[in-house]
Formats: structure tokens, C-alpha cells, sequence
């Protein structure tokens, strides 16, 4: 069995024992009521909702090319999209998705720093919007997270999350300002305390150091051809992150309301902003199990106790397995006169 299939099979078996197990245990005769009473049309709400979103996410692109004087359709650009999602959902923490958008930009003659840039750019904006709504999120859960006694330390909690938030945002936008100064004192800082880590994890610190310094650069280089070839470029793909987001986001409570649920709409907007950066640190195919796990965590504030097996395996079927199958069946058409992935995965 070559990479490709071995990575597929993974992702599928991991997501399919976590759906099963966290229906398992949580099925009763509540949950066959809830079935029977589902509301059809809310179901196929989320289902446009999600598929629009990854629209959205092809007029970024087509954005961001068209800044930077390159013309890229909105059929191809979602396409890109697309399959990239296949191939970022069945690699351990999606670490090929990006390196294939690049390649197929390429592809369509856009020089390689420029798709590069491209790229990391809507990577970056994610991630600035996600970061920036962390600590609303937090507060948005706290009342979830305080019990008798607790409201002190689930405050002083709150405040050094806060505060450890906008140290790593300030970083990260030092970095992308002066990424050679950041090189430096990154340096600094890691060998004075390598010591403490232990011995393996010192010999592990240069090769890390050396990529993140990599990726720092990449990512300046990136700001830094958009700002001087591109700027509305910025500002029309950060329209469309917040607008992407916000429908992604918004699959979960129209599930909901298809199960005939009551909820708090901001709670499940804050419950899945933290457990986005919950899903970007997993280190399995599509965040498999970890996304289940987590959902089945953070959705138990809001969701009855006998329904959120149905709604942790339904919103995850929307969000990522609908990925998997449209991502597969348009790679076939994309890339499939390609041997990037062979090489990829052989």
C-alpha cells in the first residue's frame, strides 16, 4: 500500500471509529425521537452553507491573484480549493494542502513567489482572524467554565490566556515587520534555555529553529509583495476570510435548529473558534478524533446529552468528510495529469 492510500485509509478509519464511538455512547431512545423529528431543510441549509464558504474561499484566491496581476477564473480557483482539501484532510495536520495550492497556481503561470505568496497570505489572515477572536471566545465560555468557588481562578486563567494571546500576536506581526531581529533574539532566547529541555530535545532545536525562520521569511516575503504590488488585494481577501468564516461557522447552529434544539448563538460560535485551534495543533489525518473528541467537549455546554453524538458526527460530515469526497473527485480531474503527488506520497 503506497503514502496515498495508507493516509486515506487512516483518516477514514480514525473519523469513522470516533463517529461510532461517540454515537455509541451517547444514543437512547431520545436520540431515535430526534432523528425522526430532524428538519430536512435546515440540514440541507448547512450542507449550501458549508459549499458556499468554499466558494468564498475560491474568490480569495481569485482576489489575491487579481491584485498581483494574474487572472485566475472563480471555477479554477475553487477547484484549487478544493482539492487541495482532499489532500490537506488526509495528511497528518493538513501539512500538504498548502504546498499543492502553491503548485497549482504555478501551474496556471503564476511565478512561484508570487503563488507562494498567494497562499500564505490567506494562511496568515486566517490565522490573524482566529487568534483575534480567542480571547472573546474564552469570555464568551467562561460562564461554562466557573463553578462554586472557581470565578477567581477562572478569571486569573482568562487573564493570562489574554496576555500569553497578544505576546503571540505581537510576535507573530514583529516577525513579519523584522524577521531577521526576531532570527536573532529567537536564537538567543532558545539557546539559553535549550539546557532545560533535556538532551533530545536539544538536538531537535536547530532543525525546528531553521524552519520556523524559514516560514517567517516566506511569510514576510509574501506581506511584503502585496503591500508593494497589491495592497486591495489585503483588504478584499480579509473581506473574504471574515465572510468565509462566518458561514462555516455558522453550519453548527443551523444543524441545531434542524434537531429542534434551544441554544445561545454565540456560545456555538465561541465553541468553535477554540476548537479550531484545538484541531490545528493535532497531529492526525484531518484532526481525526481530536476534532470528535473536542466536539463532543466543547458542544456538551449547549447540546442535550442524548443528541450530541448525531450533531458532533453530522457537523463533522459537513465540515470535512463532504470535503474528502468533492476534493477527491475533483483531484482526479486536476491533478491527475500531474506526478506531483506521486512524488508526494510515493
Amino acid at each position: 500500500m503506497n503514502k496515498f492510500k495508507k493516509w486515506i485509509t487512516i483518516s477514514l478509519l480514525i473519523g469513522l471509529i470516533s463517529g461510532i464511538l461517540v454515537i455509541a455512547l451517547t444514543f437512547d431512545a431520545s436520540t431515535l425521537e430526534a432523528i425522526i423529528q430532524i428538519r430536512t431543510e435546515y440540514i440541507i441549509l448547512a450542507v449550501l452553507l458549508h459549499l458556499f464558504s468554499l466558494f468564498v474561499q475560491g474568490i480569495r484566491i481569485k482576489t489575491m491573484c487579481g491584485a498581483l496581476g494574474y487572472d485566475v477564473s472563480i471555477k479554477e480557483a475553487t477547484k484549487i480549493v478544493t482539492s487541495s482539501m482532499f489532500i490537506a484532510a488526509i495528511t497528518p495536520a493538513a501539512v500538504a494542502g498548502e504546498p499543492l495550492r502553491v503548485h497549482l497556481l504555478n501551474r496556471r503561470s503564476i511565478p512561484l513567489g508570487k503563488a507562494t505568496a498567494v497562499i500564505l497570505g490567506e494562511r496568515l489572515m486566517d490565522a490573524l482572524l482566529i487568534i483575534s477572536l480567542i480571547p472573546f471566545s474564552l469570555y464568551v465560555m467562561k460562564e461554562f467554565l466557573t463553578g462554586p468557588g472557581t470565578n477567581s481562578i477562572i478569571d486569573t486563567a482568562l487573564m493570562i490566556c489574554e496576555v500569553f494571546l497578544f505576546c503571540l500576536f505581537s510576535i507573530l506581526i514583529y516577525g513579519l515587520w523584522k524577521p531577521k531581529r526576531t532570527h536573532k533574539a529567537m536564537h538567543f532566547f532558545v539557546h539559553r534555555f535549550s539546557r532545560l529541555f533535556g538532551k533530545e530535545i536539544e538536538t531537535m532545536l536547530p532543525s525546528i529553529l531553521d524552519r520556523v525562520d524559514t516560514e517567517l521569511e516566506h511569510l514576510h516575503n509574501s506581506v511584503a509583495i502585496f503591500i508593494r504590488e497589491g495592497r486591495k488585494g489585503l483588504l478584499l481577501g480579509m473581506g473574504c476570510t471574515v465572510i468565509l468564516w462566518a458561514l462555516d461557522f455558522a453550519v453548527l447552529p443551523v444543524l441545531l435548529l434542524g434537531l429542534n434544539q434551544q441554544f445561545q448563538p454565540l456560545v456555538t460560535y465561541a465553541s468553535q473558534i477554540i476548537l479550531m485551534v484545538i484541531m490545528v495543533v493535532s497531529i492526525t489525518p484531518g484532526a481525526g478524533g481530536v476534532a470528535e473528541l473536542g466536539a463532543s467537549t466543547l458542544f456538551s455546554f449547549f447540546v442535550g446529552p442524548s443528541i450530541i453524538g448525531i450533531v458532533v458526527v453530522a457537523w463533522r460530515a459537513i465540515t470535512f468528510y463532504m470535503n474528502l469526497a468533492l476534493g477527491g473527485v475533483v483531484s482526479l480531474k486536476i491533478i491527475k495529469d500531474t506526478d506531483y503527488i506521486k512524488r508526494m506520497f510515493k
